[in-house]
């Protein structure tokens, strides 16, 4: 597989976080490209452009990556990746987009609402390509499919989950950056706190404010986060921070404490080994099923389009039970259960703004 472009290294904190990064979408831009490509012939038959962090952010991008890497091996495609740069702007969506599709990538997925502007501009001169775009349904023009998913109803189980195990009775919640899909974890998690037990104390945290993404990218303050909840007294952190919710990760391993994943199941992510054993659970969104779906939908002829969405009902979001300790918790694997049938059931309706 080739990439089209890379980032600059995100700054870690602590050494130790540091070199489990050293995979991580951590380079310069460089416009490299392959011979085939220069030549006018085209590579790659599915592309994917990822958010914030870059793949080897141990969660979001990893997911999507890990989507185009199945349909690669079983679908027997090509694929083409494409990183972000720092401080970049629409326009360079709108470039990066363009040229994907001007190499007869097909599908071209957009990872993350960033790039719902730039998709908008770019769908319409390539009628034949479909496009994908994770997290946004903003654009709603014929070849494009919107994937999405309910965040807020993982997150109510990772807010059941927590309130069983706090001791404390005060529990951290972290978004990234304060943007409406953030606040559907943070709606979620919550509800299933006080939902469980109402007494419970949530601390919530935003890193950065748009336009500044910054708290996507920097576990150092994820971890300064972290650290600030956990002396206030929290004694489970969750954390929808993207590549920055490795450091809140790091801060609750070292304090003793549990973390909670998100997106990908974390506890199973080589550049978070070092800490797997402080990570309770994940909330999990299957977005490496929906952009292997949607290549293998334009693979067969047949693009899916229009909003695609993922929920407790298909699976296509849910809480990781990897880690041995979890699993032991009969208590905690019950309630959650019992909340996930409810949700399902439509007895329990979970709030998508705090």
């Amino acid at each position: 597989m080739r990439r089209i472009t890379r980032i600059a290294t995100v700054g870690i904190a602590s050494a130790a976080l540091a070199l489990s990064a050293t995979a991580c979408g951590g380079k310069k831009s460089s416009d490299s490209t392959s011979s085939s490509s220069s030549s006018g012939s085209p590579e790659a038959s599915a592309a994917i452009a990822y958010d914030i962090g870059g793949r080897g952010d141990q969660s979001f991008n990893d997911a999507a990556y890990a989507g185009l890497e199945k349909a690669e091996k079983e679908l027997k495609v090509k694929g083409a990746e494409a990183e972000p740069t720092d401080g970049e702007g629409e326009a360079d969506k709108v470039q990066r987009l363009t040229e994907l599709a001007r190499k007869g990538n097909n599908p071209v997925i957009g990872v993350g609402f960033a790039y719902g502007p730039a998709i908008k501009k770019v769908a319409p001169k390539f009628p034949n390509t479909t496009f994908g775009i994770i997290d946004d349904t903003s654009v709603q023009d014929k070849n494009v499919a919107n994937l999405v998913f309910n965040e807020e109803q993982g997150s109510y189980l990772a807010g059941v989950a927590a309130a069983k195990v706090s001791k404390t009775g005060t529990v951290g919640f972290i978004g990234g950056v304060e943007v409406p899909l953030i606040k559907k974890f943070q709606a979620g998690f919550e509800q299933g706190v006080k939902d469980t037990n109402p007494n419970a104390k949530v601390l919530s945290t935003y890193l950065t404010q748009p336009p500044n993404f910054d708290g996507f990218a920097k576990p150092d303050l994820g971890k300064a986060a972290a650290q600030g909840q956990i002396d206030g007294g929290a004694d489970v952190v969750y954390a929808a921070a993207g590549l920055a919710g490795s450091g809140a990760i790091e801060a609750a391993s070292a304090k003793g404490k549990w973390a909670i994943g998100v997106d990908s199941d974390q506890y199973n992510q080589a550049g978070l080994s070092k800490y797997k054993n402080a990570i309770l659970t994940s909330v999990t969104k299957d977005v490496s099923d929906s952009v292997y779906d949607l290549i293998k939908s334009v693979k067969d002829g047949k693009p899916t389009t229009g909003e695609i969405r993922y929920g407790l009902d298909k699976d296509g979001v849910g809480l990781a039970d990897s880690n041995p300790e979890y699993k032991k918790m009969t208590e905690v694997i019950g309630a959650v259960d019992k909340a996930k049938a409810d949700i399902i059931a439509k007895k329990i309706t979970v709030k998508t703004t705090p």
